[in-house]
């Protein structure tokens, strides 16, 4: 996908807002992703889940599934805040991008 650093922050709101909603798992994501038009590889998703925690907007639960190890995530307090912000951000954003051109 070009431009994927513009797009990395809508597919960080994608997972913020359905981790907010229920737990999610990296594989899961990749395959919801991808009805939005997302293309991501478990190399490109994995490391984003990861630094998404770290920064505090997920927390994460190991459970063993089918004999395999799966990361499940939540949205934290902090994610949800950060969400809300984000989508009063977005309809700004949207409300000018449709005004119109004077």
């Amino acid at each position: 996908m070009q431009d994927r650093d513009l797009f990395s922050g809508f597919i960080k709101l994608h997972i913020l807002h359905h981790a907010a909603h229920e737990e999610i798992f990296g594989a899961g994501m990749i395959d919801e992703l991808s009805t939005h038009g997302y293309t991501l590889s478990p190399g490109t998703l994995y490391p984003m889940l990861h630094k998404m925690e770290v920064n505090g907007y997920l927390r994460s639960e190991k459970r063993e599934v089918n004999g395999k190890i799966r990361k499940y995530y939540r949205c934290t307090e902090d994610g949800q805040r950060a969400l809300s912000l984000a989508k009063e951000k977005a309809r700004e954003l949207f409300g000018e991008l449709l005004e119109p051109q004077a």
